[in-house]
C-alpha cells in the first residue's frame, strides 16, 4: 500500500503517484497497468478516484486504454517507420521518392474537386475559394502497419495549362513532377512540418491511441518562376513515424563590396 500525502484533489494525487511509478520504470512501457482493484488497494482510494486518475494520465498520453483489454503504459520505443523526405532523379529524367516502394494503398485513391481554404490558399499563393483538383490516399506500411494520409491539391489553372494533368490530376506526385518538367518547369520544393492534435476523422483513419498528436507535412512544388504548382499534405501519427532529411549547404550570397 502506498500512502497518498500530497496537496490537491485526491485523483490528482493518485495520478502523480502512478506517473512516478511509470517514470521510475516500476510500470514498464508496453506493460499493463495494475487493475482497478489493485490500484484501489495500493492507494486506498475509491473506484471513481482511480478512474479519474487513469483518465488524467490517459489525457497526458502516458497510458493507452485498449477496449476489452485494460490500461497499458504507453511504449517509449523507437518509431516504427522512418520517412525519407528527399526527392531523386532517375537516369531517364523521372523522379523517385525513397519511401515510394514502402507504402501500400489501404483504399482506392479518392479524386475530387475542391476549393482553397485560407491555409491552402496561402501555401499556393491563391485567394480563398479558388478551384482545385484534389486526391486523397490512405497509405499503410506493410511491415509495421503504420498508416498515413496523403493529399495532393493542384490548382485548376495549373492543370488547364498542362493537358496530361487535366486528363488525370490524381496521378502520383512523382508522375506529376515528371509531367511538369516536360512542359519546361525547373522544379524546387519547400516543406514545413508541424505537430498538432488530430481531428476525429484523422484519428479514426490513422487508428491513433488517445492523446497522440500527428505530424502534418506540407510540401509545395514550385516552378521555374517560383510559382506554386502543387501542394502535398502528409499526415501520420507522431508515435509511429520519424522524418529524415538530407540537407546540403547552399552557396552563401556574395557580399557587396564598398567602393
Amino acid at each position: 500500500m502506498t500512502e497518498i500525502q500530497r496537496p490537491g484533489a485526491l485523483y490528482q494525487q493518485v495520478a502523480a503517484a502512478i506517473r512516478e511509478a511509470i517514470l521510475s520504470g516500476e510500470f514498464e512501457p508496453g506493460a499493463p497497468l495494475p487493475s482497478e482493484a489493485q490500484l484501489i488497494e495500493r492507494y486506498q482510494v475509491s473506484r471513481p478516484t482511480v478512474r479519474n486518475a487513469v483518465a488524467a494520465l490517459r489525457a497526458e498520453g502516458l497510458i493507452d486504454v485498449r477496449h476489452g483489454k485494460g490500461s497499458f503504459v504507453r511504449s517509449d520505443g523507437q518509431p516504427a517507420v522512418t520517412i525519407e523526405r528527399s526527392i531523386s532523379r532517375t537516369t531517364d529524367g523521372g523522379f523517385v521518392m525513397p519511401n515510394g516502394a514502402v507504402w501500400d494503398e489501404a483504399e482506392e485513391p479518392s479524386p475530387y474537386r475542391s476549393h482553397t481554404t485560407k491555409a491552402t490558399g496561402q501555401l499556393l499563393e491563391l485567394g480563398e475559394e479558388e478551384a482545385l483538383f484534389g486526391c486523397d490516399r490512405l497509405l499503410i506500411d506493410p511491415t509495421s502497419g503504420t498508416r498515413a494520409m496523403h493529399r495532393t491539391l493542384i490548382p485548376f489553372e495549373v492543370a488547364d495549362s498542362v493537358p496530361l494533368l487535366a486528363d488525370a490530376p490524381d496521378r502520383l506526385p512523382a508522375s506529376v513532377y515528371w509531367i511538369l518538367t516536360k512542359v519546361g518547369h525547373e522544379l524546387w520544393w519547400s516543406e514545413t512540418v508541424r505537430a498538432r492534435m488530430p481531428l476525429p476523422d484523422e484519428r479514426a483513419a490513422l487508428r491513433l491511441p488517445d492523446a497522440t498528436p500527428i505530424l502534418h507535412l506540407a510540401r509545395v512544388t514550385h516552378g521555374t518562376d517560383d510559382r506554386p504548382l502543387m501542394l502535398e499534405e502528409l499526415r501520420v501519427g507522431a508515435d509511429r513515424a520519424e522524418l529524415a532529411y538530407r540537407i546540403t549547404a547552399d552557396e552563401a550570397p556574395a557580399r557587396s563590396s564598398r567602393t
